[in-house]
């Protein structure tokens, strides 16, 4: 099936061979180069190493970004504090991300992306060491906004190494095993959190959460191939800036960072508040069982690992309206009082979430003709502040409103991917138009 057919953008999965009707810039020269040939390809030498190492870093990136989001009414009740407040030691972590990722990935410009990967996971996984002691909410909040700071070097500069060292028909799946392992770490430190802080409390189950981090950052380390295609960049504030202009200024590249900050308010306003719901009435149910609920996040490794292939089925433009409808019927089944129906329901949120992050994410990498890590750096920005944003929204709908005002704010976020998704239509169509051909030249 053709992009033409499905409304796929033609310039996304083609970014390699051609630059864009709207970007100036010449195709990045590794994609060229006669050297290309020997970038990593599923069974080819390196690429098992590779996935593991981005696995295991994403594995323990969600982990500690997300620590705390299951144990938020414990959290609650020791500082005596509403949902609403309890929040912001999610939103804080997540916030740090967000404003930092730019800066983390002009570093890795730099200095490479293995060693920025590698500081960033070896100064948050101590910062989490440290995050069981925290005497207050207000340093408890301080220090997960440090370790989002840290972890901040991660998701840019893994998307910038795997758009560098692995071909770009593997790329989508590639960058899906970096996701699916997202989806593990947040699935695994929600699930060990929970049945921990049932027995010993909040501060022991992020302790653990730490010590797993660690061993993950060791491997990843151990693992991780040293880079072939990069080129190191500069550090100077005008060159950084010019290139952020240029990629602010993609049409394309501006619709894939608002779809992924959407996407993002949904999943983290659901997850941040899903834990009070289930222990409230009807539901009344203990931490560990809660805890057990985000087990449905392997239900995204599955989804963001097989993104690549739904891709080529239906397009990305397809992919995306199927992940945002999967999405939105989750959150509308999630509002029955049956705790079938609400775990059903996360577990087509998450299907959803995590494919449309995957095919946007990936969209990016291979949109981005240079200046890849700033590229991928302003999607992770605006996915964090995303997250940020559902964190707090969510719990403040929550509070005044019930499950029900959470299940809006999603649905509303739902609708602007939507909508986005459908104008990235029509654009494309205008621009096939407008240059003579049957296919959209851009998205």
């Amino acid at each position: 099936m053709s992009p033409a057919d499905t409304g796929a953008s033609t310039v996304v999965g083609a970014a390699s061979a051609a630059p864009t009707a709207s970007s100036a810039t010449p195709p990045d020269a590794s994609a060229a180069s006669p050297g290309a040939d020997s970038r990593m390809a599923p069974g080819g030498p390196g690429y098992r190493r590779m996935s593991l190492a981005l696995f295991l870093a994403g594995v323990a990136t969600f982990a500690l970004l997300y620590s705390t989001q299951a144990l938020l009414p414990l959290i609650s009740g020791e500082f005596g504090v509403a949902a609403s407040e309890a929040s912001w030691t999610v939103a804080a972590a997540t916030g740090g991300l967000a404003l930092f990722v730019l800066p983390m990935s002009a570093l890795s410009e730099r200095f490479g992306r293995r060693t920025v990967m590698t500081a960033s996971l070896a100064v948050a996984v101590a910062v989490g060491l440290l995050v069981p002691f925290a005497p207050s909410l207000g340093a408890l909040v301080a220090l997960r906004a440090l370790q989002g700071a840290a972890l901040a070097g991660l998701p840019a500069s893994a998307q910038a190494y795997l758009a560098e060292e692995v071909r770009p028909k593997a790329l989508v799946t590639a960058i899906g095993l970096f996701v699916a392992g997202n989806s593990v770490g947040g699935m695994s430190g929600r699930v060990i959190t929970g049945w921990v802080a049932q027995e010993w409390g909040w501060r022991v189950a992020v302790g653990i959460v730490g010590l797993i981090a660690v061993a993950c950052a060791v491997a990843f380390r151990v693992l991780l191939p040293a880079p072939r295609h990069f080129t190191p960049g500069s550090l100077r504030p005008r060159v950084l800036a010019g290139t952020v202009r240029d990629h602010l200024a993609n049409p394309l590249l501006r619709r894939l960072y608002a779809i992924g900050a959407l996407f993002m308010t949904v999943f983290g306003g659901v997850y941040t508040v899903i834990g009070y719901r289930l222990t409230e009435a009807p539901f009344s149910l203990p931490q560990g069982i809660i805890g057990s609920i985000f087990l449905v996040y392997l239900v995204g490794t599955v989804s963001a690992s097989t993104a690549g292939r739904l891709v080529g089925r239906v397009g990305r433009r397809g992919a995306l309206y199927l992940a945002g409808g999967t999405t939105a019927a989750g959150l509308v089944v999630s509002l029955l009082d049956s705790v079938v129906l609400v775990l059903l329901g996360l577990v087509l949120i998450t299907a959803g979430f995590f494919a449309g992050h995957a095919v946007a994410s990936s969209a990016v990498s291979r949109t981005a003709a240079h200046g890849r890590a700033q590229a991928s750096a302003l999607y992770q920005s605006a996915y964090y502040i995303g997250s940020s944003v559902g964190s707090t929204v969510g719990a403040t709908a929550f509070h005044a409103q019930g499950w029900g005002g959470t299940v809006g704010v999603g649905l509303l976020a739902v609708a602007g991917v939507v909508t986005i998704t459908v104008l990235g239509s029509r654009a494309a169509r205008r621009a096939g138009a407008r240059d003579g051909r049957t296919e959209p030249a851009a998205a």
